[in-house]
């Protein structure tokens, strides 16, 4: 297999990224029981992480291709792995910020990096949504994995425990085990360093001439409020099966793996999938049962009342049901951000690959905020019903992103 040690390392290096960045879920429950924080203050969490991607992606993004894809990617794995190290010794609220800070830092560099380095390490426009979506359900395999190790470490006896701290240790010993895998492997990147404009201004210049392109518009119109979606149930689902399906805390953080899961599976029967189908089709379709997901499973959410559940074998019908919604919403951000790279060319995939990263982690913290705030005062049901909205505009949306993809073609 042509390529295969960076291709492992892309995988590796998403894995970690993958348990750092959505264990925002488990720290918002957890930073509610340890220091009895509300949960409009523990929605800002997402804002640290995701504004800092944004930033970073903004300020680097037109000149990433100028430091190296390998060297971006080496330098994000060493810094987080060192601030990891460092946060048990300050378990408190401030310091879960600083550390969604570091971690959204860190992996603006890593996603642009492999973004970009997909185009690299392949050959046409389906073996790049096919690589796309098996990328991104690793991704999710690291998230289902995080649950599973958060939860080792949190002490559903005592709220008050802040040994879930100690994760991160591991979490640091598997960022450097990612470093170097990485520093073993080659990665040819002549192709894009020789295009470069001369001067950091003509970078980003291009840039803002990429951004107000009518194609380019519409996919981040599609970007927003898929990753609004996604992030809005992500983030709170463990809070919804700790508050509103009345589980313990470890096993709520245990259960929302179901929706990494389904997600995780859904990307990889994509890669499948979208080589025979056509991807508006696949996406409208996806987003019509998502739809109909919500409408039947949240009203099984109510009328619940507090009872001992000490397992999986004796939680609500609800805590299986609506997390597969993953399996269903899985196939579409990894499709379109295939879709928009793949009718650019190569050498303006680091601006583009900057500006999915911007509006996707600016998709996302509106998502979590939003749906704190309707979480706190209108109830977790309201809160997961909101999905709903967003859901209607992106279709409209990926109808005129296919219609706009299928005019630049055609102008080439």
């Amino acid at each position: 297999m042509q390529n295969w040690r960076i291709k492992l390392s892309l995988f590796l290096n998403y894995f970690v990224f993958a348990i750092l960045l959505n264990s925002v879920g488990t720290v918002i429950l957890q930073v509610q029981n340890n220091f009895g924080v509300s949960q409009s203050a523990a929605s800002v969490l997402e804002p640290f992480k995701d504004l800092s991607i944004a930033i970073v992606s903004f300020l680097i993004s037109s000149f990433i291709a100028r430091i190296g894809y390998k060297v971006a990617m080496q330098i994000a794995l060493g810094f987080i792995a060192i601030v990891c190290f460092i946060v048990p010794s300050f378990p408190s609220f401030p310091s879960t910020m600083l550390l969604f800070a570091a971690t959204g830092s860190s992996f603006a560099l890593i996603k642009m990096s492999v973004y970009s380095t997909i185009g690299l390490v392949t050959k046409n426009e389906k073996e790049h949504i096919s690589m796309m979506n098996f990328i991104e359900s690793f991704f999710m395999i690291g998230i289902l994995t995080g649950y599973f190790i958060f939860s080792y470490f949190v002490d559903s006896s005592n709220t008050s425990s802040t040994s879930w701290f100690k994760v991160y240790y591991f979490l640091g010993a598997v960022a450097l085990l990612a470093l170097a895998l990485l520093w073993s492997a080659s990665l040819d990147e002549s192709s894009v360093k020789k295009d470069q404009p001369e001067s950091l201004i003509k970078d980003f210049t291009e840039m803002l001439n990429l951004l107000i392109t009518p194609l380019v518009l519409v996919f981040i119109c599609c970007a927003f409020f898929y990753v609004l979606i996604e992030q809005s149930i992500m983030s709170w689902l463990p809070t919804f099966n700790n508050q509103v399906l009345h589980l313990p805390a470890a096993l709520s953080i245990q259960m929302a793996s179901i929706l990494a899961g389904s997600t995780a599976l859904g990307r990889f029967y994509a890669g499948f999938v979208l080589k025979k189908l056509n991807w508006l089709i696949v996406l409208i379709s996806c987003i019509a049962i998502a739809a109909i997901l919500v409408i039947t499973a949240i009203p099984l959410t109510k009328n619940l009342h507090p009872q001992t559940i000490t397992g999986w074998s004796n939680a609500p019908l609800a805590a299986f049901i609506f997390p597969l919604i993953g399996l269903v919403i899985a196939p579409i951000y990894p499709a379109i951000n295939s879709v928009i790279l793949s009718t650019l060319p190569v050498k303006k995939h680091g601006l583009m690959s900057g500006l999915i990263i911007i509006f996707s982690a600016l998709g996302g913290t509106t998502g979590s905020i939003i749906t704190g705030n309707i979480f706190q005062h209108f109830g977790g049901q309201n809160a997961f019903y909101f999905s709903l909205i967003p859901m209607f505009i992106l279709t409209i949306a990926l109808f005129y992103f296919k219609k706009l993809q299928l005019n630049h073609k055609s102008a080439k």
